[in-house]
């Protein structure tokens, strides 16, 4: 039944994996938008981070848990980012590691 258990990770990881891609998406459109409200950037970064903490419960592989670091760090720069009034913050850390935790959960 080990089996099973791999498996339900590996699919728990293309859901969680699909899910960001799917905020990501998101955050891009914010951002280009690019309205000064900052409510939809940060509407998608919390999706992020909630979808990232189910990420961080699942994984025992060092290439996913280097890319929720690096998604983590994006984040949180992005974050401060809007907060100090930047409406169109620079995005390139999170799509890249969004990318790569994609490519690590795909079977």
């Amino acid at each position: 039944m080990t089996g099973c258990g791999a498996l339900d990770k590996a699919m728990d990881c293309v859901k969680t994996a699909d899910a960001i891609a799917t905020s990501v998406g998101n955050l891009q459109q914010a951002v280009s938008n690019a309205s000064g409200d900052v409510t939809q950037i940060e509407e998608s970064l919390n999706s992020i981070s909630t979808e990232l903490g189910n990420l961080k419960n699942t994984t025992d592989n060092a290439d996913l848990s280097k890319a929720v670091d690096d998604l983590t760090k994006g984040v949180e720069s992005v974050r401060t980012a809007v907060k100090e009034g930047d409406t169109t913050p620079d995005i390139t850390p999170i799509t890249d590691a969004a990318s790569e935790i994609g490519k690590v959960c795909t079977p």
